[in-house]
């Protein structure tokens, strides 16, 4: 059982000793996403896999919020921001559109790349190493930008 995991499983009880529903209903959600994926997998996941899975989660409540707000739901966007304060706790810091353009210009130094045709050589390495710290689409605008000779 991973350090993540036995957080999670520890802060699920005090939630439910201390009846915090937003905390409770997303540390739960987490657990079974979690599970599900064990099961998929066939064997447990380790910390990194549980922050993909967390962020996972993240996302979803991030649109969900979008899709509230559109839908002029104040107590559900309140709701799924209790839930996407408690997950963001459990996730590393995010990175800087500065550091990630550094991590990006190391990446493009190391593979080579010149243009905007090594796209491809770049974002595998870069998303593998800014795993749980950047999205996807940060990533690509930097990478886009850095390519074509403009500032990220």
């Amino acid at each position: 059982m991973s350090s993540l995991k036995e957080r999670l499983a520890e802060d699920l009880k005090d939630a439910i000793r201390q009846r915090d529903e937003a905390r409770k209903t997303a540390i739960r959600m987490v657990t079974w996403a979690v599970k599900n994926a064990e099961v998929e997998k066939g064997r447990p996941l380790d910390d990194a896999e549980v922050i993909a899975i967390i962020q996972r989660e993240a996302r979803r409540h991030r649109e969900s919020i979008e899709e509230f707000r559109k839908g002029n739901r104040p107590d559900l966007v309140e709701k799924e921001e209790a839930e996407l304060a408690v997950l963001q706790s459990y996730l590393p810091p995010p990175m800087t559109r500065e550091e990630v353009a550094d991590a990006a210009r190391a990446v493009i130094a190391e593979v080579g790349a010149r243009g905007p045709s090594d796209k491809g050589k770049v974002m595998p390495v870069l998303i593998q190493r800014l795993a749980g710290r950047a999205e996807g689409r940060l990533i690509s605008e930097v990478v886009d930008r850095l390519l074509s000779g403009q500032s990220p």
